[in-house]
């Protein structure tokens, strides 16, 4: 990947330098860094903050600018994950819409449904959650037993749906659902577009292991939705769902791992003030964190750098290696903090506040499950990037 900068490209860089420095200020300076993909915290804050982003036009930058945004090239939307985790901003609380839902309602959505959800996710107006995993159905998506049957013009949705970030927040859903049980399990599925605020939806908030209720369980009992709220067409929801899932795994992590920089280097400091960095052992694995938390980073530019180039599979076998390297490299550094900040490690704030590397350690565990499993990662590399043979499947 060139990095050197055209002319054009720093004229960019400083643009978005120079926003970010006069806009994240007062209580967004205050909140620098808060938040992530398992954590909720000081979401009023972080809304507020995509607010301000989307009045700069900032958010959804490569989307086109009848949606609302701003046709960016992949170059400039990497300068701006860069800078954006240089200033160490507030985690997004929209992400769900603008960096998962969004992209795939452009690739498989049909132009009325574009033009009626992209523009208000572009402005915060509206949140999404996504309703894929059950209980039972996780790694093994194609086993859903949610189901949707027409009822007139509009699909009625009964069935349940877990481990769904931010869906208490959430004003709609997208879906997948069971709308036809006599094809084979793959070619049975539609993905549906639900609102959140109606008779036939329950959320309920599930406390994780940060004390915070991020996660939550769906109880459809009847919900409806009208006949036009199928993305990509009625018993097409895998492809899109596999869509969805490439871009959950790739391009929509990177802003996530170009964070863990910040986290590398506060464990360095800790170790320092604590006196471990004393130690020839912490001060290799020091250096290993800090070596893999560039190589995390390294993987997300050359992932950026395919999908500008190519797209397509050789970009999906990148997302892979880069989501498998990142979730262990990630829990080894979490691991390492405690161990960098010697018995101070133990202490906790008010009411059991954790602090940024307490929250590693114990969310990174997730992260090999999340996006896709390790394990099925590993196959996918394995049999359509390696060419060995299939998993024996009964």
């Amino acid at each position: 990947m060139d990095l050197e900068l055209s002319p054009r490209l720093r004229e960019f860089r400083d643009e978005v330098r120079t926003w970010l420095s006069e806009h994240l200020v007062g209580e967004f300076a205050a909140h620098r860094g808060v938040g992530f993909a398992w954590d909720d915290a000081a979401w009023d804050v972080r809304l507020a903050w995509d607010k301000e982003l989307a009045a700069g036009n900032w958010l959804c930058l490569g989307w086109p600018k009848e949606y609302g945004g701003r046709e960016a090239t992949v170059d400039e939307q990497l300068i701006f994950q860069l800078e954006y985790a240089r200033a160490d901003a507030p985690y997004r609380a929209t992400c769900q819409g603008q960096d998962l839902f969004g992209p795939t309602l452009l690739a498989f959505g049909a132009e009325e449904q574009k033009r009626r959800f992209l523009p208000r996710i572009t402005a915060v107006e509206e949140q999404w959650a996504q309703g894929f995993s059950e209980p039972g159905s996780g790694s093994d998506l194609a086993s859903l037993r949610t189901k949707a049957a027409l009822d007139g013009d509009e699909w009625v949705v009964y069935g349940q749906k877990i481990w769904t970030s931010v869906a208490r927040y959430a004003d709609w859903l997208y879906v997948l659902c069971r709308t036809d049980s006599s094809v084979p399990r793959h070619k049975g599925i539609s993905m549906l577009l639900i609102p959140v605020d109606q008779p036939g939806v329950e959320v309920r908030p599930i406390r994780n292991i940060l004390g915070g209720n991020d996660f939550c369980e769906i109880f459809f009992n009847g919900a409806r939705t009208s006949a036009d709220m199928v993305v990509g067409g009625v018993n097409q929801g895998w492809g899109v769902a596999m869509g969805a899932l490439g871009t959950e795994r790739g391009t929509t992590l990177l802003s996530e791992h170009l964070r863990i920089a910040h986290e590398v280097d506060r464990m360095i400091a800790d170790a320092r003030d604590s006196g471990e960095s004393d130690q020839q052992t912490m001060r290799v694995e020091l250096g290993r964190a800090w070596s893999e938390a560039r190589i995390i980073e390294w993987n997300g530019r050359r992932l950026m750098s395919m999908l500008k180039n190519s797209g397509g599979d050789p970009a999906a076998a990148q997302a892979s290696i880069s989501k498998v390297f990142a979730s262990a490299a990630h829990q080894r550094m979490g691991e390492l903090a405690m161990r960098a900040r010697g018995a101070r490690s133990e202490l906790v704030g008010d009411g059991y506040g954790l602090d940024r590397l307490q929250q590693v350690l114990l969310a990174s565990r997730a992260e090999s499950i999340f996006g896709g499993t390790t394990q099925i990662q590993l196959n996918l590399l394995a049999e359509r990037t390696l060419g060995l043979p299939r998993e024996p499947r009964p």
